[in-house]
This record gives C-alpha cells, sequence and structure tokens, in this order.
C-alpha cells in the first residue's frame, strides 16, 4: 500500500534535484578570471616547461659534482691454460695453479677542478632560460586572462541579445494582436496586418539565431572555466558600467617595454645564447680532474688485491677542437644574433600592438558616443511615428521599420559598450599592465 507514495516521494526528489541542477549559476568577471587560471591546460603546459628548466638546471648544477663508477665482476673459466714464464731460483719453473673463477670490483670517482668554463658557462645558460620560461608562463598567464575577459563579453552580449530580441518580439506579438482586432473590425488593411506577422516571423528567428550564439558562448565558458558543460553561467551586468580611465600613448608604450613579460624573456634568452657562445669557445681548453679509485681482486689459488687505493690528478684535451670547434662557435653565435633580431623586431611591434590598442580603445569611447545618440534619436522617431500612426499620419511600414531601427540602435550600444570593456584590457595587455588591474 506505501508503494505509491514512495515512489511519487522519489519522483518529486528527482524532479527537485533537476530543478536544482538547471538553476542559473551567477559569475562575476573575477570569479570567472580565478577559475580559468585555476583550470587552464594552457597554464599547466607552462607549468611543465618550468618544471623541465628547473630540472636542467640543476643538472647543469650537479656537473660540478664529482663523478663516480662502480665496477664489479665474477667470471668462471671451464679450464684455462695458464703459462706463468717466471721460474723459481733453482731455475724450475713454477707450479702451474688451476685457476677456475675470478672476482674483482673497481671504484674509480672523478672531480672537475677546470674544465674551459663549460660547466660556469653552463650553468649560467641554463639560469637565463629558467628565468624566461618562468616570464614565458606569466605572459600565458596575461593571455589567459585576456581570453577570459572577452569570453565572458561575448557571452555578455549574447545573453544581453537575447534579452532585447525577447523584448522586442513580446512587443511585436502583440502588435500582431492589436492588428488583428483592428483588422477584424474593419480598422486595418489586411496589407497591414500581414506585415505585422512577417516581422514578428522575422523576431522569432532572431531570436533563434540570438539563442543558439548564446548557447554556444556558454558552452565555450564552461571550457573555459572547467565547469560541467550544461552549467548556465549568468554574466554580471555592471562589466559593462564601471569606470575605465586611461593615460597617453606615450605612457603605455613606455610601460609596455619595461612590464612585457615576452620581451624580458626574450632579452634573458638573449643573454642565454651570448653565454653559449662563451661556452662552445670553452671547448678551446684542456680539462683537469682529481682522480681517485680503489681496486680489489680475488682469483682463488692465485691472487688477491686489497687496500689497492689510487689518488691523483688527470689532464685531458681533445687536439680535434682546435678544428672543430669554430663551427660551433659559428652556430653559438648565429643563434645569439637571430635572438639579437628578434628583440628588435619585438620592439617595434610593441609599439605597433600599444598604438592599435589604444586607438581600438579611442574607438570604443567614440562608438559609445555614437550609439547613444542613436538609441535617444530612434527611441524619439519610434515614439514620434506611434502617434503619427495612431492618427493616420504615418504608415504600417513606417511603424515596423521604426521599431527594426529602434532594436538595432539599443543592440549596437549594449555591444558597443562590451567591446569597450574587451578594448581596454586589450590596451593593458598590450602594455604589460593587465594583471596588476585586475581587482
Amino acid at each position: 500500500m506505501n508503494k505509491r507514495p514512495a515512489g511519487l516521494a522519489i519522483a518529486i526528489i528527482f524532479l527537485a534535484l533537476g530543478c536544482l541542477k538547471a538553476q542559473p549559476k551567477p559569475i562575476a568577471l573575477n570569479e570567472a578570471i580565478d577559475l580559468s587560471l585555476k583550470n587552464s591546460k594552457q597554464l599547466k603546459n607552462s607549468q611543465a616547461r618550468i618544471e623541465e628548466a628547473t630540472g636542467a638546471l640543476r643538472e647543469a648544477v650537479e656537473r660540478k659534482l664529482p663523478d663516480a663508477k662502480l665496477t664489479g665482476s665474477y667470471v668462471w673459466l671451464s679450464s684455462a691454460n695458464i703459462d706463468l714464464k717466471t721460474k723459481s731460483s733453482n731455475g724450475n719453473q713454477n707450479g702451474t695453479p688451476k685457476i677456475s673463477q675470478a672476482m674483482y670490483g673497481i671504484v674509480n670517482a672523478s672531480l672537475p677542478i677546470y674544465t674551459g668554463g663549460r660547466i660556469r658557462y653552463g650553468i649560467e645558460s641554463s639560469r637565463y632560460l629558467a628565468e624566461a620560461t618562468k616570464l614565458d608562463a606569466d605572459s600565458e598567464k596575461e593571455q589567459v586572462i585576456q581570453n577570459t575577459i572577452e569570453s565572458y563579453v561575448n557571452l555578455y552580449k549574447a545573453k544581453s541579445s537575447v534579452s532585447l530580441v525577447k523584448e522586442n518580439l513580446a512587443e511585436a506579438q502583440q502588435r500582431v494582436k492589436d492588428f488583428t482586432n483592428m483588422e477584424k473590425n474593419g480598422l486595418l488593411a489586411r496589407n497591414d496586418l500581414l506585415k505585422a506577422e512577417l516581422q514578428s516571423s522575422n523576431v522569432e528567428l532572431t531570436l533563434l539565431d540570438a539563442e543558439n550564439n548564446w548557447q554556444l558562448a556558454n558552452v565555450n565558458m564552461n571550457l573555459l572555466l572547467g565547469l560541467p558543460e550544461k552549467t548556465e553561467l549568468v554574466p554580471d551586468s555592471s562589466v559593462v558600467n564601471q569606470s575605465l580611465t586611461s593615460t597617453t600613448l606615450d605612457e603605455y608604450v613606455r610601460a609596455a617595454y619595461s612590464k612585457r613579460k615576452d620581451l624580458a624573456s626574450l632579452d634573458l634568452r638573449k643573454k642565454a645564447m651570448e653565454t653559449a657562445v662563451q661556452s662552445a669557445k670553452a671547448e678551446y681548453y684542456p680539462n683537469l680532474a682529481l682522480t681517485g679509485g680503489y681496486i680489489a681482486a680475488d682469483i682463488p689459488k692465485f691472487l688477491a688485491i686489497t687496500n689497492a687505493v689510487d689518488v691523483g690528478a688527470g689532464v685531458s684535451y681533445n687536439i680535434g677542437s682546435l678544428w672543430k670547434t669554430k663551427a660551433k662557435v659559428q652556430q653559438a653565435e648565429a643563434r645569439a644574433k637571430q635572438i639579437q633580431i628578434s628583440e628588435s623586431l619585438l620592439n617595434d611591434n610593441i609599439r605597433l600592438q600599444v598604438s592599435q590598442a589604444y586607438l581600438n580603445w579611442l574607438s570604443s569611447q567614440k562608438k559609445i558616443e555614437v550609439y547613444a545618440k542613436a538609441v535617444e534619436l530612434a527611441t524619439e522617431n519610434y515614439r514620434v511615428i506611434t502617434n503619427k500612426y495612431n492618427n493616420s499620419l504615418a504608415t504600417a511600414t513606417d511603424l515596423l521599420d521604426a521599431d527594426v531601427a529602434q532594436l538595432q540602435a539599443r543592440m549596437n550600444l549594449v555591444f558597443a559598450q562590451a567591446d569597450a570593456v574587451v578594448a581596454y584590457h586589450k590596451l593593458l595587455q598590450t602594455a604589460g599592465s593587465l594583471q596588476e588591474n585586475i581587482k
């Protein structure tokens, strides 16, 4: 008898869970940035490169440490013929022992004292590259932040577009109802009703496209933030109402030259390449090392060696380096020259990027002014045309055209305000000041 209430209770629970799951999730821009930084696969890859560069630096430092090698072996001989070519004092040849096995162990150690600077230059170069990799990660972090801002603003634009079109569709549908009643009472021509119905259909199609764009922007944002794909995000509309202030172009250019992480990274890589040239030249010089070893051996019935310790110094020099090192030095110098040229190109590109971003920012501000004025004009025009239409001084076509113009003007203003947010942060990114201005 209790099965039906129990089943009903379960159904209610699942329905409640479904409603909870479908609840929209409001999200602020700062929260979105934090999530994107936390879940960015690009930044995780950057961290892996940092770990690799740190490992390379540790490897370069460890080259200063001594090398030690332990060798041990046990051998078995089936039946060896041994002729010792030595004789005792009485002129008789010594008895030859039968040897069937042998054991030995050798320990060798070597501590580099002088390598022509290869170890020192290798450590210095690896340190520059490790620091450059960290700066590359910081630069990629700013790119992730900028991508998040653009995706967030795109989501806001899509959501606002849906809201505006829905509002316009409600007005269009109400107009169709009003026109239908007027046409039934003989107060409106059939042609005008058809025009209103056609416009309502067009707005429905526009709404369909707007909703598709919003859903796509929502999926893209969820992927970027590492959230479930079906999470419905609601952006904060205040993102377009914040006060954005800027300085002069020259100040942004100066900031870019002093703060851009990619420029600082390239400078470190240039130093690393210059150090690599010195490391290549170090192959012209000999190597000096302290050496030491220990030997132990046991050949039963024949020979036993213990406490055989040797200590000394060794010098090695590869004579072939006299004619082989020149090509290596030439390659290293060419790589250093390429980095210098890349640095010069980046300096030029930085000025161009900052100038373009600055002009886009100024243009976005001007567009807001123009579109704000257009909204005022379109709103007033729609009001005037509506009054004229009510007084039979304007046609239904004039009314519908004024309504479309008003919707377009409002959408243009919303998009311009959102694009200004992107343009401003893009300017900060090109100037190397994006992270410090994200609150």
